[in-house]
């Protein structure tokens, strides 16, 4: 069964500009995909790319401009508030609860707001807190709680209708990977309660974890829509390093990024060092780009195989929708 399908979705906004009247600002530009029940999928892209309006729709925010949004076989425009029952969300960060209330106290609020009976909702919300780990602290107020567990109560909070579909929107941002793994773990798990869940994240380690299929976005139009495995065999026939110096300038990295055959550089830089991440042409080797750099003095050099972030990057270029 196909849980959410959406065919040549557009959504426009018109620009406020005095010089220019009725220009209009393309979000979201014909896109189709679709999700099957009980599959985690991921949405990918930079900010700005349309993750954000695409999902606004989905989760009957927004009403699209052009195209068919179907959930659970029910038409986003006729059917927004059967929906809504049948869909939940959450996100990154720790909006959205109530700090002086207890993690139970919550779950009885929202299910509140849900019209969930009182006897159902006891039992959920005593399962909904074994399942986010929560048991012990349920009786804290969510003012004490870590970031971590402050984020488990919002999956648990999406939780409470007993929903088909899960919106996670970024639902590890500013974990500490302790936190993250936990979370990460937690989120695997609700496949096993026949949920079907569209996650957006910008780490891509966990959404080759957690993700069946993958949609890459970026202004507004999918580039690429597959298994993990599938998307990083567009970077199959690259040669990656990882090259770690003490220091380097501009001039020289440029000079690398105009080699020929360098398809790609990403820096990441640290308090004592950079980390020069460079994507070449299969058949070429490393020797001439040491030689620009030697001596800034490296550190380490590492040859890797190529990762779902080398595949998005290869897509989405310099990482913005501009």
């Amino acid at each position: 069964m196909i849980a959410i399908n959406v065919e040549e979705l557009v959504r426009r906004y018109k620009k406020k500009n005095l010089l220019k009247k009725n220009e209009e600002y393309v979000a979201v530009n014909n896109i189709s995909f679709q999700v099957n029940k009980g599959e985690m999928f991921g949405l990918l892209g930079p900010n700005g790319a349309g993750k954000t309006t695409t999902i606004k729709i989905l989760t009957t925010l927004l009403f699209p401009t052009e195209g068919t949004v179907n959930i659970m076989g029910l038409d986003i425009r006729k059917d927004a508030k059967k929906i809504r029952n049948q869909i939940n969300f959450t996100f990154g960060g720790e909006r959205g609860l109530y700090w002086r209330l207890s993690g139970m106290d919550n779950l009885k609020y929202f299910a509140d707001l849900y019209n969930v009976p009182t006897d159902i909702a006891n039992k959920r919300i005593n399962r909904i807190l074994e399942i986010i780990g929560l048991k012990e602290w349920k009786n804290e107020r969510v003012e004490n709680y870590s970031k971590g567990m402050k984020q488990r109560l919002h999956i648990g909070k999406a939780l409470i209708n007993d929903p088909e579909v899960i919106f996670l929107d970024e639902p590890t941002l500013g974990l500490d990977p302790v936190g993250a793994k936990d979370l990460r773990e937690i989120i695997q798990n609700l496949l096993n309660l026949d949920k079907t869940i569209l996650l957006t994240t910008h780490y891509m380690y966990e959404a080759d974890l957690l993700c069946k299929r993958i949609a890459v976005i970026n202004k507004g139009k999918i580039l690429a829509n597959d298994k993990p495995e599938a998307l990083k065999s567009l970077v199959k026939d690259s040669n990656i390093f990882e090259v770690e110096v003490y220091d380097i300038d501009n001039d020289k990295i440029n000079k690398i990024r105009n080699l020929e055959f360098v398809q790609n550089l990403q820096i990441d830089s640290n308090e004592n060092s950079k980390l020069l991440q460079i994507q070449l042409k299969k058949e070429c080797n490393i020797s001439s780009i040491l030689s620009i750099i030697d001596d800034n003095g490296i550190k380490a050099i590492t040859n890797r195989r190529p990762t779902l972030e080398d595949a998005y990057i290869k897509l989405v270029g310099d990482g913005t929708s501009d």
